[in-house]
């Protein structure tokens, strides 16, 4: 049976792991979205970095395609080829939006597509959907990030992570200067993706279990007290 000490202890355990956390960089949006995995993209852009997380349990097939064009590097060097201020700010096809050719492997897993994972999960700010023609299985590698909310795409655009850093980059894009073409609203100076990088989160939170590193940090003061005690010992008279 829990103690009132127990019962006390666990909120204080919990509000201490939730700082630990956000010390780690993890947004309080990231701790309680159900649908986050734990992967995180960084797109190093010419204007800021933008880093996002996938949804595995939402969108499988998307994130598994999407992930290994990250893995590939197949995003380096192509760019946001439409800003639509409030609207969406959107990534091209790798396989016309690079600056560097693409190599074999980039270009066989380029060319696939997926099939449309429609979900429940609404389109707000920073959330990533997949670009499509009017067929709904024709998504291949481009993607937007909404920069406001956009309803009229709810299950009919594949909804597959979320910003998870950089909003003040996106903020960036959104104030540069445009030109419209079509249905498309496009920067007028490019927005290079310079590079990307990914990384797991659960490394991270594992490796900074709260009473592990409490242990251990406890050992280290020890130590180093014993040893400064030993110094002081064998300098003085």
């Amino acid at each position: 049976m829990a103690t009132v000490v127990d019962v006390v202890a666990a909120p204080r355990r919990c509000i201490l792991l939730l700082f630990i956390l956000l010390l780690l960089g993890v947004s309080v949006a990231e701790v309680y979205d159900p649908h986050l995995g734990t992967k995180r993209v960084v797109f190093q852009t010419n204007y800021g970095d933008i880093e996002f997380g996938f949804y595995p349990k939402v969108a499988p097939k998307t994130v598994d395609h999407i992930f290994k064009l990250v893995r590939l590097g197949a995003y380096n060097t192509n760019h946001f080829f439409r800003v639509d201020k409030g609207f969406v700010a959107q990534v091209a096809d790798v396989m016309g939006g690079r600056e560097a050719p693409v190599n074999e492997e980039q270009r066989q897993e380029g060319e696939k597509t997926v099939p449309g994972e429609f979900s429940k999960v609404k389109h707000v700010r920073g959330i990533l959907s997949m670009g499509r023609y009017s067929d709904p299985d024709s998504a291949a590698s481009s993607f937007s990030i909404l920069l406001g909310s956009a309803p009229h795409l709810d299950e009919q655009y594949a909804v597959f992570g979320k910003v998870t850093k950089g909003d003040e980059t996106l903020s960036k894009l959104e104030e540069l200067p445009t030109r419209t073409e079509g249905m498309f609203v496009m920067p007028l100076e490019r927005i290079t993706i310079m590079s990307t990088y990914y990384y797991d989160t659960e490394a991270k939170v594992s490796s900074s279990n709260c009473e592990d590193e409490v242990i251990i940090l406890r050992k280290r003061l020890m130590l180093a007290d014993k040893l400064l005690q030993q110094q002081r010992t064998a300098l003085l008279p």
